[in-house]
């Protein structure tokens, strides 16, 4: 049997035209899939989505393989269930990411999932929609609800908006009623993030309080953020990368955009949380000291840390989604 298989490379969760789609054959011979185990779920995929692989990550972990799957991000219909499945029957609508050990590729058409990996896909989100939102939709959640504990009244630079992590992350920023900065990497960017202005009441508001185009290298992030929070700081930083060595020592013009870390630490309030995407952050003396005295923290946005846990991962991409649809989360 030759499968047709809707793909998704990426998706905003807006209007802007960063979807690109295409179709493509992969052969997958359901017979050939092991029985359904006690624990598994047989989903028919219906969307897949094309994400990057960090084989460093998998190397360090002891996952690296010769042959990686791709596609870990799915959505589909159950088929089949095993006998100590609960959450889930046939004919139900699932979204869901393969584990990092998986053998398995999204691009085909039926796959074995086990139960704690996978998801009940809201009503009001297509099959697309769902594969290509649920990766950066975790990270999202993950930064602004278990690192930062977002809330009303808080002030939050999303760095790089218009990304697709981004722009999911300026949305939960905003629903949770915190006020969002962010930062733009071009002129297109920057309209697109000014643009983000959904209908409140019937009165359309824009979700990004200040847009701060970096794009010529001549603005200051910091001072600009303490411009527009009357010199206090901002509460909560998500970070796309910062700057470690100076600008001479960076080796692409995307990095010399960054924020050095220390306005990071500038533009920090008392008691901020930074959350970082640097997995190579180094903090001197002095700026451990700085973080001190402000009383901030420091945070690390591992893209994996919810697949290292079953029992955490089903509440993670659960609660994404049910905001997703359009439920009010507490």
């Amino acid at each position: 049997m030759v499968s047709r298989i809707h793909l998704e490379r990426k998706l905003h969760l807006s209007s802007r035209k960063e979807v690109r789609t295409h179709f493509g054959l992969f052969e997958k011979q359901e017979e050939n899939l092991p029985p359904t185990g006690d624990n598994d779920v047989k989903v028919q995929v219906r969307a897949c989505a094309l994400s990057w692989i960090d084989t460093k990550l998998l190397s360090e972990i002891k996952l690296e393989k010769e042959l990686l799957p791709v596609g870990r991000e799915i959505s589909g219909v159950v088929l089949e269930v095993g006998r100590k499945v609960t959450f889930f029957q046939p004919d139900d609508e699932v979204v869901g990411i393969l584990p990092l050990d998986s053998e398995e590729s999204g691009l085909c058409e039926v796959i074995l999932v086990h139960e704690h990996y996978l998801v009940h896909k809201p009503e009001k989100v297509c099959w697309v929609e769902a594969a290509g939102t649920v990766r950066d939709g975790v990270r999202a959640y993950t930064a602004l609800h278990y690192l930062s504990q977002v809330s009303p009244g808080k002030t939050v630079l999303i760095m790089d908006g218009a990304s697709p992590f981004g722009t999911i992350a300026i949305q939960l920023a905003q629903h949770r009623g915190a006020k969002v900065i962010s930062t733009a990497y071009s002129l297109e960017d920057k309209q697109h993030l000014e643009r983000l202005r959904p209908p409140v009441e019937g009165v359309r508001q824009p979700l990004v309080a200040r847009v701060i185009d970096v794009s010529n290298g001549k603005i200051d992030v910091a001072e600009s953020c303490l411009e527009e929070t009357g010199g206090l700081g901002v509460d909560i930083v998500l970070d796309a990368g910062v700057k470690l060595y100076s600008a001479e020592d960076e080796s692409t013009s995307k990095s010399q955009l960054l924020p050095h870390k220390h306005d990071i630490i500038t533009l920090l309030g008392v008691g901020g949380h930074w959350i970082t995407t640097e997995k190579n952050l180094q903090l001197d003396p002095p700026d451990s000291h700085s973080l001190f005295l402000k009383g901030a923290t420091v945070s690390f946005l591992n893209d994996e840390i919810w697949n290292l846990s079953n029992v955490q991962q089903g509440k993670y991409l659960s609660t994404h989604l049910r905001r997703y649809n359009g439920e009010i989360i507490k």
